[in-house]
């Protein structure tokens, strides 16, 4: 969390399998959780629910760019709950917004540093106390020059009252529950391209260290009467302080602390996230009580390796927990979240007793199983340190504390239930937009604020804040997750992501068939019960070529054929790439079809995006594939559909009408098709996400009954069935770009999933839509 290294960058369940439903379970807990916390019930049958996801880059002063870098990091709210503060270090400001209605928050501008003192300071972190916004600012130069202030702005009028000198650089700041004091950790960053005599490029010690300042505000005392006092981590000469070389801190001349929390007897902590260590400061005095070492972890069953492959059997050993943000859960326990800096992180988060020190819960393997079994893994982090837990935040609703535990890379918050601190118990899990930093309880309210810290413009996926409400819903009515996995014969959740098509089971009323694309190196079909709310993908069918071995192919479409076995529409990176795959009931490559050579040279990287099946009234097998965008030489704005008759061998080929966009870098395409009766349906849509999107449609054009002519490309007219934005923004999330699986079930239910890229370029969540019936949808009788 620090601020220039990181602040500038641009399932409601754990579930398992039993007796024919979803429970929740302690299951995906880790392996060090004691015995019985399964048996554990939570006091309120209530969920949070998405109630608004607003994208920042709404609120931006007038005249400046849509695209500009802006994001929100830490997020404090009034005393009523009614008005959100965030800061905006990318921009260099703080951010304001109303969210009196939770369910349609507004933006109420924003308040340039610049106003305050240069247009190079940055905001670290923030809170509010009574009428004012108490925003810490980095203004140093560099790492050897550190320093920092303390503005204090009125809530009212945005005017600055007072201004307090911190005497170094600033991370985060925390006030306390009597409103007495607020407390902020001085970091004095290390340069990460410096090099210490006799050390590593980056390591510690870099002078000069850091240390805690307390910010004195008295009983209602205005601000000018406010004073700050300094608590020192280090003596005066620069050695270190006993009470942290003996509680082992890694490099106790340089503390470097970063995260703060204090308890309801007044009492700070401070992780020093990058010494692995943990100090306890008593704010009235500024006397330090404590300091202990997180410690290491041994955690087994992850993915520790960046190879395209969701492999649950990796492990790392020993590893410095390195906290960043640090929460009490009472007056005695404490929670980390262990995202690591440079030496460790243990992918999870642990829960300490301030009174010896020691871990007495920890997550092990359960935070990053959440994120494989919701979909959210990001295979491309593995090898490094995971999901990285950054965030912590505790707070009691209706009398049952919670910690909620923002994943940094898998962007999800976990919610648990730590009514006993020493056996937490995993309650749900929340979908984020990318890189959720600020994790904000407004208890009163019945809500939580998650401001998150990446922001892309070029992908369309902007940074946001996003609310939720406690409330009665269930799993059954949660729109999140809508779909999560089933534990495989090792007991770990079936990895999964990338979800891009869609096909009923034959024979099997509540079952589809989905597959993974190039996402991953290995091609998986995987099975879905949908009879099941959220559904779970329940079985995975490796991939493999024509020899037996596994295989990557982009696969884009899925058919399952009556006879047995499968058809995938496989994208290619060129035209030629593209082929049609029939695979046996293992899984085994048992024959390709390519496209003719004159419709592959008209082809870019994006070809084969779905694929379908019916049998003429000769048994011949006639396979239906839709191509994403238009082929060179067709004519503007007319997409192909092929249909190939696999017993003669022949192609022949139909146009569909895209509709029209002029949105910069935007296109239409096609994304899916699947036989309805007597017609294809086809899911059409554009390449926008979040605010911007508006086309995901299914439309629908008559099944032709015979090939069309050598040569010819009729174009068949569409019919809308069904507008699909409406569902995907029902969420209360970020619209999605990539609709692309759609399918009638046996049970005769519509069903539809977004693609979340694995999360590259995407927020990651996926969204599985149940849009009902087939009589609903396309107005057919069955």
């Amino acid at each position: 969390m620090s601020p220039k290294s990181k602040r500038t960058r641009a399932a409601l369940t754990a579930l398992v399998v039993a007796a024919g439903t979803l429970a929740t379970t302690g299951a995906a807990q880790a392996e060090q959780s004691r015995p019985g916390q399964q048996q554990q019930q939570l006091r309120r049958p209530g969920l949070f629910e998405r109630t608004a996801t607003y994208p920042v880059f709404q609120n931006r002063p007038a005249g400046e760019d849509a695209a500009a870098g802006t994001v929100a990091e830490i997020s404090a709210v009034s005393e009523d709950g009614r008005t959100l503060v965030h800061t905006d270090a990318v921009a260099r400001r703080i951010g304001f917004l109303d969210i009196t209605d939770p369910d349609r928050p507004r933006g109420l501008g924003t308040l340039s540093l610049a106003r305050l003192g240069d247009a190079e300071d940055e905001p670290t972190s923030v809170t509010v106390v009574g009428q004012y916004v108490l925003v810490v600012v980095n203004t140093s130069v560099s790492h050897a020059q550190p320093s920092g202030r303390l503005d204090v702005v009125s809530l009212r009028d945005r005017e600055r009252v007072a201004s307090f000198d911190l005497g170094g650089q600033p991370d985060s700041i925390a006030l306390s529950k009597d409103k007495r004091y607020a407390a902020v950790a001085i970091e004095n960053e290390r340069d990460e391209e410096a090099t210490p005599p006799g050390r590593d490029e980056g390591d510690l010690p870099q002078a000069p260290a850091g240390f805690v300042q307390i910010l004195d505000l008295g009983r209602g005392a205005p601000p000018a009467h406010w004073r700050t006092r300094a608590v020192a981590l280090t003596r005066a000469d620069g050695r270190a302080l006993p009470v942290l070389a003996e509680a082992g801190i890694t490099e106790p001349t340089d503390p470097e602390p970063e995260y703060v929390s204090v308890n309801g007897r007044n009492q700070l902590a401070v992780t020093l996230q990058e010494n692995n260590g943990v100090v306890l400061v008593d704010l009235p005095t500024g006397r330090i009580t404590k300091a202990f070492s997180a410690g290491t972890a041994s955690v087994r069953g992850i993915d520790t390796a960046d190879d395209g492959r969701i492999d649950q059997t990796g492990s790392i050993e020993d590893v410095p927990r390195e906290p960043d943000a640090v929460g009490w859960i009472d007056d005695r326990y404490l929670a980390t979240a262990n995202e690591g800096d440079w030496r460790g992180g243990t992918r999870g988060w642990s829960v300490f007793d301030s009174r010896t020190g020691r871990p007495v819960w920890d997550a092990g393997n359960g935070f990053e199983r959440l994120a494989v079994r919701h979909g959210l893994h990001n295979e491309d982090r593995a090898g490094k340190k995971g999901s990285e837990p950054e965030g912590i935040a505790i707070a009691e609703y209706d009398g049952v504390p919670y910690a909620f535990v923002g994943s940094e890379r898998d962007n999800f918050v976990a919610v648990y239930d730590v009514s006993r601190p020493t056996r937490p118990v995993f309650r749900q899990i929340l979908p984020a937009t990318n890189g959720p930093e600020g994790l904000l309880p407004i208890p009163s309210r019945s809500l939580l604020a998650v401001s998150s810290e990446e922001d892309d413009a070029e992908a369309g996926v902007r940074a946001s804040v996003s609310l939720f409400r406690l409330g009665r819903g269930t799993a059954r009515t949660a729109s999140f997750p809508g779909i999560v996995s089933a534990d495989d014969a090792h007991g770990a959740p079936i990895g999964w992501g990338a979800l891009g098509a869609l096909s009923a089971v034959p024979g099997k009323p509540h079952q589809l068939y989905t597959v993974t694309d190039a996402a991953y190196a290995t091609t998986r079909v995987l099975t879905v019960d949908t009879a099941r709310r959220p559904a779970v993908v329940t079985r995975e069918l490796t991939v493999k070529d024509s020899a037996g071995r596994p295989v990557g192919y982009d696969a884009e479409g899925i058919h399952a054929r009556p006879q047995g076995g499968f058809w995938l529409a496989v994208e290619g990176g060129t035209g030629a790439d593209n082929k049609l795959v029939r695979l046996d009931a293992g899984g085994v490559t048992r024959q390709v079809v390519t496209l003719p050579a004159d419709v592959a040279a008209g082809l870019g990287k994006q070809g084969f995006e779905g694929v379908t099946a019916t049998t003429d009234r000769r048994g011949h097998e006639i396979l239906w594939a839709a191509l994403q965008r238009e082929a060179e030489g067709d004519p503007a704005g007319v997409v192909r559909l092929g249909r190939y008759d696999v017993t003669a061998g022949t192609w022949s080929w139909y146009g569909y009408r895209l509709e029209s966009t002029s949105t910069p870098g935007d296109w239409m395409g096609l994304s899916e098709i699947t036989v309805v009766g007597d017609r294809l349906a086809v899911i059409e849509r554009d390449k926008l996400n979040g605010p911007a999107a508006s086309v995901k449609r299914i439309y629908t054009v008559d099944l032709p009954a015979s090939a069309a002519p050598d040569g010819a490309l009729p174009v068949l007219p569409k019919r809308l069935a069904h507008d699909v934005l409406p569902d995907l923004r029902a969420t209360n999330g970020w619209t999605q770009e990539k609709l692309e699986g759609l399918a009638v079930g046996g049970d005769g239910h519509v069903y539809a999933v977004t693609d979340n890229d694995g999360l590259d370029d995407a927020t990651g969540e996926t969204v599985f839509l149940d849009l009902g019936t087939d009589r609903r949808v396309f107005g057919r009788r069955r």
